[in-house]
């Protein structure tokens, strides 16, 4: 396997957990406000292989609690079960974080036992997908599957919306809490531009604005949050 990135230690990423975090190359969105768009075609120079990942885990038992695997779009590895099938031997947790548009290789994932946490994104409403992700008249059918998998409770889980002026509106929260009520978790992510974002002038909304878009999901879900704010 081709490891494109890898941060040693995460607080944030691996909820209740010590862990460090994996990035894969390959991804089948184009999103334009992505912060790793140099990953999305696969090409980039890997930084490392399975191989050397695993001597890493080696040397953090004790230390680390979990790996997360994020991308990219970790599902689209064929590999990505192997890995995972190994780390498991070594008594790590594991958190995949994943666009959802491969519902049966989630499932497969999670059914063998493979995953602990599950981070989904829900990029707008399904009216909106297809222009937020980059792929213009975008079937949601697989995303909708993802989002009932998820929904049975198999896994613990959390849906997450990252923010953006020229994407997101009141509507696009009226729709998202309509398509995934009843979820345990569902956090509202700011927007922050950066260097590796594709496309300039991309705009995040002012806390006052957020807050109003949370106040239109939480009544939908168990637990809803601001998150980078």
């Amino acid at each position: 396997m081709n490891i494109h990135g890898l941060q040693k230690l995460t607080l944030l990423d691996f909820p209740q957990n010590v862990a460090c975090t994996v990035f894969l190359g390959g991804c089948d969105f184009r999103c334009p406000f992505c912060h790793n768009w140099e990953l999305i075609d696969g090409t980039a120079p890997a930084v490392m292989d399975e191989k050397e990942l695993f001597k890493f885990l080696e040397t953090r038992k004790g230390l680390l609690d979990g790996v997360v695997f994020t991308g990219g779009e970790p599902t689209l590895r064929k590999d990505l079960p192997d890995v995972m099938r190994q780390i498991r031997e070594m008594g790590y947790k594991i958190k995949l974080d994943t666009n959802g548009n491969g519902p049966d290789r989630l499932a497969a994932l999670v059914d063998e036992g493979l995953v602990d946490y599950v981070a989904m994104d829900i990029k707008n409403g399904k009216d909106r997908y297809g222009e937020t992700i980059g792929i213009e008249g975008f079937d949601t059918s697989a995303i909708e599957e993802s989002v009932r998998y998820l929904l049975s409770g198999k896994v613990d889980y959390e849906f997450r919306t990252t923010v953006i002026k020229q994407f997101h509106d009141e509507q696009s929260f009226k729709d998202i809490a309509q398509w995934i009520n009843g979820a345990e978790k569902y956090y509202l992510q700011g927007f922050v531009d950066r260097d590796t974002v594709p496309y300039a002038g991309l705009e995040a909304w002012d806390k006052a604005t957020m807050q109003s878009f949370l106040d239109i999901v939480k009544p939908s879900v168990k637990t809803a949050e601001l998150r980078g704010y």
